[in-house]
């Protein structure tokens, strides 16, 4: 038996189905029973746990650092991931109901789904299908590893299920998948913008203080993202705060935010403090090192999931809400980037402080100023709509320790843990002063938005009627 199917076997042998009257036999150091194939009907999904879960959402982690897109084409295939792998089960998911009816012109049969199916292998066909759709351009290895992982789960499920429910649980999985890619094509700006992230028809207004490119690679990246898809709130439900004034006056809250970030990256690079280890841990902007922002979230998302034993359909209900929240986060943060048009402090730095200034993010990457305005900042409205979610699901309170880069060396890595989660999201936002790559202002506001996008998805009905 082979290594890899050994541990598929193990984690089938953890999902919580309940079988009766079933006795063992051992081979190669894994129990099977031998009865397994006699599949019960109506498998209540709230008995499963949340292994296939997490190893799909592994899998995603590791191949969206090579995937094209980030920031805004991650969140967004994010959100259509998690909405395929939650109406794929949701039949099966007695607290839940599907959201189609919230989508306009998103359907899914029932008719196509047969009497007796697996819930466990299509769910991962679903996720097959959906991750080699929505991780575009990937390297051929990375997409090979995805069909690999959904042979090893077909073949352990194998010994469990009949040839037909295993069949017929690829059928459904792979239909659902499909009605979602169908549905995704249809916001047609989205797609647009996904083909031709960095537009050669835009060029950005001319004001004191804008935003602007110095060079091709650094041309606005997404700029016309306000009119993607979202799926709960508009940006035209929320609300924005202007940021401080443009001054080159040294006496102005301008200059002296500025300042601020020019003091602590020094700082920070000197080791002076811990603050070079918290840029660093949170940064996630090197395509090909890190995973981007939205993606750090659903790390965040998967060790929780363990940590406070989601069974299967709390956890689907969690990254269906994640995926959406980042979604909309970005549309949300994207508009209001382009409305204010606030520079980037290594411009402002570069003319009136210090014209040798590098940022931390410097080292880790060859062009460090991001292509797209300042605020408010992606990665805080991305880490305030995620912690919104947490907070409701979990309670603000937690032990929790993000291990999200565990082991790496390319940078600092070393796990931190938190009390709140209100306390990492803050840490998240304003790890980019020390970074050198936003102002203290940008933090601020990414943070107040993502907070108010959490919360209109927190209000967002999709309980079950029937409990």
């Amino acid at each position: 038996m082979k290594k890899g199917r050994i541990k598929v076997l193990y984690l089938l042998l953890t999902l919580g189905i309940i079988f009766q009257g079933c006795e063992y036999e051992k081979e190669e150091g894994v129990f099977i029973d031998e009865t397994l194939n006699e599949v019960a009907e109506g498998v209540d999904v709230s008995l499963l746990s949340n292994n296939i879960i997490f190893e799909w959402n592994e899998k995603l982690l590791e191949v969206e650092r090579y995937a094209q897109g980030r920031p805004n084409g991650s969140a967004r295939a994010l959100a259509y991931v998690y909405l395929a792998t939650y109406e794929t089960v949701v039949p099966a998911m007695p607290n839940y109901k599907s959201v189609e009816s919230h989508l306009d012109g998103f359907r899914i049969r029932d008719s196509e789904r047969a009497e007796e199916i697996s819930w466990e292998m299509a769910l991962s066909a679903c996720f097959a299908k959906v991750l080699d759709h929505f991780m575009i351009n990937l390297p051929a290895n990375l997409a090979e590893e995805i069909a690999l992982l959904e042979t090893q789960f077909e073949e352990g499920l194998s010994l469990v299920y009949n040839a037909e429910i295993i069949t017929n649980s690829i059928l459904w999985g792979e239909y659902v998948a499909n009605q979602v890619i169908e549905y995704s094509l249809t916001d047609f700006e989205a797609e647009a913008q996904i083909r031709d992230p960095q537009p050669s028809t835009y060029e950005p207004p001319v004001g004191d203080g804008f935003w602007t490119y110095s060079a091709e690679p650094e041309r606005a990246l997404y700029p016309y993202w306000e009119s993607a898809r979202t799926f709960v709130i508009s940006p035209r439900k929320t609300g924005a705060v202007e940021p401080i004034p443009y001054s080159e006056e040294e006496s102005s809250e301008y200059f002296a935010q500025m300042m601020d970030i020019y003091t602590r990256s020094n700082e920070a690079k000197a080791g002076v403090n811990n603050e070079l280890w918290v840029a660093e841990f949170w940064s996630d902007d090197v395509e090909g090192l890190m995973f981007s922002p939205p993606a750090r979230q659903v790390s965040i998302a998967n060790q929780l999931m363990l940590q406070y034993e989601l069974n299967m359909e709390e956890s689907l209900a969690l990254f269906l809400k994640l995926g959406f929240a980042l979604n909309d986060a970005a549309v949300s943060a994207w508009k209001y980037k382009y409305d204010f048009m606030v520079m980037r402090p290594n411009v402002y730095i570069h003319e009136f402080i210090d014209p040798d200034f590098q940022t931390n993010l410097f080292r880790l990457i060859d062009w460090p100023n991001p292509s797209f305005p300042g605020y408010p900042s992606g990665h805080s409205t991305f880490a305030s709509a995620a912690a919104g979610l947490f907070i409701e699901t979990f309670g603000n309170e937690t032990n929790f320790t993000d291990r999200s880069h565990e082991g790496r060396t390319e940078f600092l890595s070393d796990p931190r843990t938190f009390t709140s989660f209100e306390e990492m999201a803050r840490e998240n936002a304003f790890a980019r002063v020390p970074l050198g790559v936003h102002m203290d202002m940008d933090c601020a506001e990414g943070l107040r938005l993502g907070y108010e996008i959490s919360d209109a998805i927190n209000r967002w009905d999709i309980a079950s009627r029937v409990q």
